[in-house]
């Protein structure tokens, strides 16, 4: 009994110390040299802000990283498709068949 009062006591508490938790970024230096802030979530950057802006267009070109942006609108799995911007004639048209209509 005695347990099962000390673990309902823990399990009640440990969202206490989670909500505690320091989000600030830190600043370390990588095995070269190099000056970096580490995010909690795993990100990371350059605290020099010339090498972040070269490293976010290094960035940019790889495949993962170019995405459909999120108001975009068609285009299915795999590229196949044609991506609908706001703007375009054929945004939020809906359907072309009759008998949807």
């Amino acid at each position: 009994m005695k347990a099962a009062l000390l673990l309902s006591l823990a399990l009640a508490t440990s969202g206490a110390f989670a909500a505690e938790l320091d989000r600030t970024p830190l600043d370390a230096t990588t095995a070269d040299g190099q000056k970096v802030r580490l995010f909690p979530n795993g990100r990371w950057e350059y605290v020099d802000t010339a090498k972040a802006a070269e490293a976010q267009k290094v960035a940019a070109e790889f495949p993962e990283n170019k995405t459909r942006p999120i108001e975009a609108q068609g285009m299915l799995i795999g590229g196949v498709g044609r991506l609908l911007m706001p703007g375009d004639k054929d945004y939020n048209r809906g359907s072309l068949n009759p008998k949807m209509r």
